[in-house]
């Protein structure tokens, strides 16, 4: 089974970095600085930030469909992230050490399945929710925190 984790373009972002403490707070967006080396991961680079690092804590559409399943909720972008290339076959550093939640979509957006995988058993649930032919893609989640964390697509889908 082959598989495709990518992260966030910058684009839709780079105009909060500019933005004084008032205007992020305006526009509903935070600036912080990482207390520490996990717990701010970043969406475009699939890394956590290290402490000492700005970030930004923003509110983002990980799924924006017509449906039921409409998801928005806060995520994190380290200042001056570069875009991660695709995780191709392996998972991104900002999966490791945490329980995710990984729901899988039709091409229509609906959710048809979904499972929380441990710590070391993510690829067993991609795997899993990937043997339906009817999953489309999958949604990764923190689970503690309910955060979107990545897309994860069949590979060579394009999707």
């Amino acid at each position: 089974m082959t598989y495709r984790i990518v992260g966030l373009r910058t684009a839709p972002f780079t105009h909060y970095f500019s933005m004084n403490d008032r205007e992020l707070i305006d526009s509903g967006a935070r600036r912080l600085i990482a207390d520490s080396d996990s717990g701010y991961p970043c969406r475009v680079s699939l890394r956590d930030a290290e402490a000492g690092e700005r970030v930004l804590l923003v509110n983002f559409v990980s799924h924006e469909v017509a449906n039921p399943y409409r998801t928005a909720h806060a995520i994190y972008i380290r200042e001056g992230a570069s875009e991660a290339e695709p995780f191709v076959d392996r998972l991104p550093p900002v999966f490791e050490g945490r329980t995710m939640s990984l729901r899988g979509f039709d091409r229509d957006g609906m959710m048809v399945h979904a499972l929380l995988a441990a710590p070391g058993t993510v690829e067993a649930g991609i795997s899993s929710l990937f043997s339906d032919p009817e999953v489309a893609c999958i949604h990764a989640h923190n689970a503690a925190h309910g955060c979107f964390a990545a897309r994860i697509e069949r590979e060579g889908d394009g999707l």
